[in-house]
């Protein structure tokens, strides 16, 4: 099954001129426009900037293990739903490659590669992760809600040889979280810190596998840190 070359995405503009970009990907089995809905519904409002453009690209459906192969909108296929296994490296690959062509998009729209945030909840953090720390290390950081890395993921591979300054990483997790353990999300920051990443990590107390308003409302700040108005 061929994915296709261009992703679907929705875009919240900036309110002014535009000179910064965020790209936010959903989590698995979702799309663009519904985590951009998810997030409307917790803040009352899109997550909206004067400068910087949010775009929410929705991952072709492709067949899914750990839901026996079926049709889902996911980033790249898993063995399983573990911290403990081997990564579907074909499919991670593949989709870097996808979303390259977004990044490069921005870049000749203008926006300069330390001008761009890549991010995303649960899998798509995950997906975020691989594309900054793999291909893109000139980006102007990284953000996983509810997210992790397997613990021998090629990420950590990647980093084992680099010289390069690492993008900031920005991590919330929920203690409640059932589906991925907040220990895979403080494991994956440890990991990810002892390899030169500067990162934060913010733990949410009975926050399940969910956004919440306090989460993003700290995401918001660090945003407009990392992307100050030029």
């Amino acid at each position: 099954m061929a994915a296709p070359s261009v992703l679907q995405k929705s875009i919240v503009a900036p309110a002014g001129r535009h000179t910064a970009s965020v790209i936010f990907l959903h989590g698995s089995g979702d799309t663009g426009q519904g985590v951009r809905a998810w997030i409307r519904q917790v803040l009352n409002q899109d997550l909206v900037f004067q400068h910087i453009k949010v775009i929410y690209p929705t991952a072709p459906a492709r067949p899914y293990t750990p839901m026996r192969g079926a049709l889902s909108t996911v980033w790249f296929d898993r063995y399983k739903i573990s911290n403990d296994c081997p990564e579907h490296i074909e499919s991670i690959d593949s989709m870097c490659r996808l979303l390259t062509d977004l990044v490069d998009d921005e870049v000749k729209n203008g926006i300069r590669k330390n001008r761009i945030l890549l991010g995303g909840f649960s899998m798509g953090g995950g997906m975020a992760m691989h594309l900054a720390y793999r291909c893109h290390q000139d980006v102007a950081g990284t953000f996983a809600l509810s997210s992790f890395l397997n613990k021998t993921s090629a990420v950590y591979q990647a980093l084992q040889k680099n010289e390069n300054t690492l993008p900031e990483l920005f991590q919330c997790h929920g203690t409640a979280d059932e589906l991925v353990l907040h220990s895979w999300g403080e494991e994956t920051n440890r990991m990810l810190k002892s390899l030169g990443v500067g990162t934060t990590f913010h733990s949410f107390p009975n926050l399940y596998h969910e956004l919440n308003k306090a989460e993003l409302e700290k995401l918001r700040s660090w945003i407009v840190k990392k992307l100050p108005e030029e």
